[in-house]
């Protein structure tokens, strides 16, 4: 299928599935409940970071950190001096409840130098040659005191990997749409990242977007490369309706090389 056809077919699958009422259960449905950016920008990267694994078991792990967190978490970081928040009894994987008051240590730090962590962001984008030198930073500062050897909550382009939980982060905050909620003003969605992990990259791969095997971050540059040449100014545009293949009735995955073919 030509550019213009494969346009109009994802177009088409846009119109249709990227409603709100088709989110749940995706972690993305924790940052609906909250207003002020500063909140949400804090909600969607505890969301985000916990992002892998079985879905059922990332909701319940997101819900229990945003417990402890009251109804303001960037007040609550801001006010807190001990971080001790979530119960040393919290695991998620590979993830334990020191990485997470880690975490939340690295960000109330954050908030108190910068007011948000957009502002820090876009310092690191200031004193930065690009995106992924400026996401380098923001890693490094999040994941300050991270135990050696720990899983890596807040990945980093420097490392290798596709880093589809950092981008699927920046597409949250950055894209304003009935699905992602936006608010961050600090990039345009032309600077996002396709987030890819193995489903997108089977998904680009029956679009012919890559023949890469492994879904690493020059799959990741290389389907988002793809994606521009369909939508330049929002190549993540199409990320949510394409994962809901294999997730919902009707969207078979093995049905979408011949459906754009």
């Amino acid at each position: 299928m030509d550019s213009e056809r494969l346009k109009s077919f994802l177009d088409g699958l846009y119109y249709v599935y990227q409603r709100r009422e088709l989110i749940n259960p995706d972690p993305l449905y924790f940052l609906y409940e909250y207003k002020d950016v500063r909140d949400l920008e804090i909600v969607g990267l505890v969301a985000s970071s916990l992002a892998y694994g079985r879905v059922a078991q990332i909701m319940k792990s997101v819900e229990r950190v945003l417990e402890c967190l009251t109804d303001s978490p960037h007040e609550f970081l801001v006010a807190n001096k001990n971080f001790d928040v979530v119960p040393e009894s919290f695991k998620h994987r590979f993830t334990t409840g020191e990485d997470i008051n880690n975490l939340l240590a690295n960000v109330a730090s954050v908030i108190r130098d910068y007011d948000s962590l957009e502002k820090f962001f876009g310092d690191c984008i200031a004193t930065s040659d690009g995106i992924f030198t400026a996401l380098d930073k923001f890693s490094e500062r999040l994941s300050k005191n991270r135990k050696p050897g720990s899983f890596s909550l807040v990945t980093a382009p420097k490392d290798g990997s596709a880093c589809k939980r950092i981008f699927l982060y920046l597409k949250w905050l950055v894209r304003h749409d009935s699905v992602d909620p936006g608010g961050w003003k600090v990039l345009s969605p032309r600077d996002l990242i396709v987030p890819t992990d193995t489903h997108m990259h089977n998904i680009a791969g029956l679009l012919g977007f890559t023949k890469r095997k492994n879904a690493d971050l020059k799959t990741a540059i290389e389907i988002t490369e793809g994606f521009k040449k369909i939508c330049p100014e929002d190549p993540a545009r199409y990320d949510f309706v394409l994962t809901r293949f294999g997730i919902r009735a009707g969207l078979n995955v093995n049905e979408l090389a011949e459906l754009s073919g």
